[in-house]
């Protein structure tokens, strides 16, 4: 029985429609077929102790949808292995930018025709996050989050089926029991590094400009990492507020605001990019193709992380993938 209803006192999905699912989700997984019996009403009340209402409302509305049939004294059955349900995807983003739109279009391509996908974003509000998600509950047959900058949020995110859940772009220790298809910040920046390293031999120091606040801080990590072990004069900065660039010095850049404004002064100062000073940019975009002539990208393969997430859902595969990173060498550099 236990294998076959699942039943979350925690969560605010009616423990009916708990029922219903964990019927769903068995036939859906091989694990109830046609002609098998399940467990009878007495039991599921004794097992989880719910009302005989609420187990007769949940047996109901699978009798009424062709999926359970009954046998006088003998008990309830499965009559059919099709549930009719639409795979319908919860889909939370922390926000909207060029390659987030990427990786939703490559998400949903991968489940055209089998799924349906509404999106929302949180902003990196947490009052959002949690709003969304709980107004989510019992809505949808699949749910992917993108919890970016909140740790600690299994609590929250637990209220959802744990076999429906998928988290991406960020590995959480707190969330690594559910499928993830996440970027390994640290790891991304230091190979794309190691691989560019004859290229950059030709500067005299790296600087890495890094916001802070909601962009990830293991690129400092990987970043600093390199330039040790590579023996590269270094500096980190929050922003380019104050700084005048210098010859044959190449920097690293995660806003494209900052990737705008230093594009210009390299141009007043007459910098040649990739001779005497390099540009390297995170999150590559077609415009960065012929920005300035083509502007050097460390990114990860936002349509593979679709593509990935996509079959991971429509197979209901489990496990952490990391999501593939490179480096694309353009003129800047």
């Amino acid at each position: 029985m236990k294998r076959i209803i699942k039943i979350n006192a925690k969560s605010p999905q009616p423990k009916y429609r708990q029922i219903i699912d964990s019927v769903c989700n068995a036939i859906e997984h091989g694990k109830l077929k046609k002609g098998d019996k399940i467990p009878s009403i007495n039991q599921i009340c004794t097992e989880y102790g719910l009302s005989r209402d609420t187990v007769m409302q949940a047996f109901s509305e699978l009798k009424s949808k062709g999926i359970l049939i009954s046998q006088p004294g003998k008990g309830y059955y499965i009559s059919t292995t099709e549930t009719g349900r639409e795979e319908k995807v919860f889909v939370l983003f922390d926000e909207l930018n060029a390659f987030k739109e990427d990786l939703y279009n490559s998400l949903v391509n991968t489940l055209k025709g089998k799924a349906s996908v509404e999106l929302f974003f949180h902003h990196f509000n947490y009052k959002v996050f949690k709003s969304l998600i709980l107004e989510s509950i019992g809505h949808f047959t699949s749910y992917i989050i993108m919890p970016a900058t909140f740790d600690n949020t299994s609590h929250l995110i637990s209220k959802l089926p744990a076999d429906k859940v998928f988290i991406i772009d960020r590995l959480k220790s707190d969330l690594k029991e559910y499928p993830v298809v996440y970027q390994d910040f640290e790891m991304d920046f230091y190979d794309a590094l190691n691989e560019g390293k004859q290229l950059l031999k030709k500067y005299r120091k790296l600087v890495f400009v890094n916001p802070g606040g909601k962009e990830p801080a293991e690129r400092i990590k990987g970043f600093e990492r390199f330039c040790k072990e590579s023996q590269f004069e270094s500096q980190v900065v929050k922003s380019l507020d104050g700084l005048r660039p210098g010859l044959y010095e190449a920097w690293f850049l995660i806003s494209d605001r900052d990737l705008v404004k230093l594009v210009k002064m390299a141009k007043d100062y007459k910098y040649k990019l990739g001779k005497k000073f390099g540009i390297v940019s995170f999150n590559d975009m077609m415009l960065k193709e012929v920005v300035a002539g083509g502007i050097t990208t460390i990114s990860t393969d936002f349509n593979e992380m679709g593509k990935t997430l996509g079959n991971m859902l429509l197979n209901r595969k489990n496990g952490n993938v990391r999501n593939p990173s490179r480096l694309i060498v353009r003129k800047s550099l």
